[in-house]
This record gives structure tokens, sequence and C-alpha cells, in this order.
């Protein structure tokens, strides 16, 4: 069986899996409340950082799932290959003419797909449904734009939760670490900052590199300055970006280091994949 057979013979063991546990219907589920929620809240004619209506329900969703996102993309995955292993079938199905290549790119498709699929359909109808049902103006560059950040976003932290399970193989302290990523990624960065700036008064590049390592950061800064480009919100760190890097460079930071994240844990998993004894 060639490579490009393996990838879909697993990609379908892995999908009736997906299917089984119920999963995927949950996470459409969850982005249809949160469209519908929003959609009800950006009805309502109210400025917020140079949008209203349908441009506020966008924002305030595209945020919310900076948020959420992460935390989907890591419980989907981390716990896929160490759970495969302890429970036999990740030996059973090696053991059949399946190469480990074929089965770690399988299993990565279908959770991506799992995970994109439900944000592409439900943001383009959060749109649709709010210029229908209220007369809502859509700004179609904003959606767009938060669509490929959220997309680029959740491709990354699929990697990093499917590198993760490769690396941990127990399940308990895969999920604490599951979790404790996620805090530390959406949560605790701003704070640190606040604490860092405080404590030595960096200057704003200083500022921006910390923030900058965090995927997470980037999507956010790629969205707040397609809604305000001077970025008056962050002061002196604001303006330095507004400045020197713009807009453009932002969504080019906000798509690019994400994405070369995510390759590169993705890589890292696949290698140690090969290389550790499957039980």
């Amino acid at each position: 069986m060639n490579l490009r057979g393996q990838i879909l013979v697993a990609a379908r063991l892995d999908l009736a899996e997906v299917l089984r546990s119920r999963w995927l219907w949950f996470c459409v589920c969850v982005h249809g409340v949160l469209a519908a929620t929003f959609v009800l809240v950006g009805s309502n004619e109210s400025g917020v950082v140079g949008f209203t209506g349908m441009g506020r329900a966008l924002l305030s969703w595209s945020h919310a799932l900076l948020f959420l996102l992460p935390l989907l993309a890591l419980s989907a995955t981390s716990q896929v290959v160490n759970s495969a292993r302890d429970d036999g079938s990740l030996e059973l199905l090696l053991s059949q003419p399946m190469s480990r290549a074929g089965y770690y790119t399988g299993i990565t498709l279908v959770r991506a797909a799992a995970l994109v699929v439900p944000l592409l359909v439900t943001m383009p109808l959060l749109a649709v449904a709010g210029a229908v049902g209220f007369g809502q103006e859509v700004p179609w560059a904003f959606l767009w734009r938060g669509l490929a950040v959220s997309t680029v976003l959740l491709l990354c932290f699929t990697a990093l939760g499917l590198c993760l399970s490769t690396l941990v193989r127990n399940q308990s302290k895969a999920l604490m670490l599951t979790i404790l990523g996620w805090v530390g990624a959406v949560l605790l960065l701003d704070f640190g900052l606040v604490g860092v700036m405080l404590q030595w008064e960096l200057p704003p590049q200083a500022v921006f590199t910390l923030a900058a390592l965090n995927p997470v950061q980037c999507a956010r800064l790629a969205l707040l300055s397609a809604a305000q480009p001077e970025l008056a919100t962050f002061g002196p760190v604001g303006f330095f970006l507004a400045n020197r890097i713009g807009p453009q460079g932002l969504l080019a930071l906000g798509l690019g280091w994400p994405l070369l994240l995510g390759i590169t844990a993705w890589v890292w998993g696949l290698g140690a994949f090969r290389r550790r004894d499957l039980v």
C-alpha cells in the first residue's frame, strides 16, 4: 500500500472515531451558540473600536474564538497518540501494512478538518444571517481576515497538541500540560507583560517581541489592526506597531508565525513518533 492509501485508511479510521465520540457535533454546537449570541448582540447599533452592528458581532466573536480555539484544538489532539498506544490499537494498526508517517498524517488531516470546517461554515453564516435577518452591512474584508487568522491558529494548536500526545505518554500528564499550555497562551501573557513593563520599563520594541512569541497574541494583533489601525489602546507599543509594522505587517505576522510554529511542532512530533517504541 502506498503512502496515499495509508493516509486514507488512517483518516477513515480516525474519522469514524471522531464521529462515534460526537466530538465533531460538539464543535459545531459551540460555534453555533457563539454565532447566534453575537448576531443578537451585534444587531444593536453601538460603536465599538470603529465597528457597528455586524462589525461589532464579528469583532467580538473573533476575539472569543482566540480564547476558545486553542483549547478546542489541544483537547482534541493532546491524547490521540498516547491513548491509541495505551489501548493497543496503535500497535495492532501498525502491524498491518501501515507506516507511521501515514498514520500520523491521516489523523492530523482528520483532526484539523474537524476543527476548521465548523468555523468555515458558521462564520459566513453569521454574516449572511446578520445581513438578511437584521439588514446589517457586513464587513467582508474583516470576515475573511478573521477566518484566515482563526484557521491558522487552529492548525497551529492542532500540531502542538499532536506533538504533545506523541512526546507525553501518560494521558493524565498530557491533559495537565494541555490546560497549562492553554492558560499560558491565552490568559497569563498579558498580565506577565504588564508586570515586566512595570518592573523593568522595557521599550516598546522589547514588549512587542515578547508578545509576538505567543501565537495567540500575534493573531490578536492581526485582528485589532484591522479594527483600529492606529492601535491607540496599546499606548506607546501601539504607536510603535502602527508606524513601524502597520496592519499588513501585523497580518503577515499573525498568519506566518503560528503557521511556522505549527509546522515545526508537527515535524518534531512526526520525528518523535517514528523514533519511539510503540509500547
